[in-house]
């Protein structure tokens, strides 16, 4: 659980940072699980709302929706579901965080990620 939190602060201030900074291109969303990218999405290419699942990696699950310029976590079976009421996530600064499933879902401003998925 120490891991997990460290990992989280870790997120944060980098978010911090990159506002501090002023981060340019475009707001690409990153959503790790268990310390690991699972997926980076150019927020600002997305045309189409859709929907997925991601698996916590010791069970239970979190459902991130994304639309056009926003993503947000709406559906989880964690105890707390802070991650549901968090909202769309619209600030680099306010990282959504999953403590239970270790679900970590940053906005960054650049968009030169290689691997960013638009839909």
């Amino acid at each position: 659980m120490i891991i997990v939190g460290a990992i989280a602060l870790l997120c944060v201030l980098g978010a911090v940072l990159m506002r501090v900074t002023g981060g340019v291109g475009n707001r690409v969303a990153v959503i790790e699980s268990g310390g690991k990218v699972i997926k980076e999405i150019d927020l600002d290419r997305v045309t189409e709302e859709y929907s997925f699942t991601v698996a916590a990696p010791g069970g239970g699950y979190n459902v991130v929706r994304v639309r056009p310029g926003e993503i947000r976590v709406t559906g989880a079976d964690c105890p707390d579901r802070i991650c549901v009421k968090h909202g769309n996530l619209t600030d680099a600064a306010a990282p959504i965080v999953c403590m239970p499933h270790e679900l970590i879902i940053t906005l960054r401003g650049d968009g030169d990620a290689a691997d960013a998925e638009a839909r």
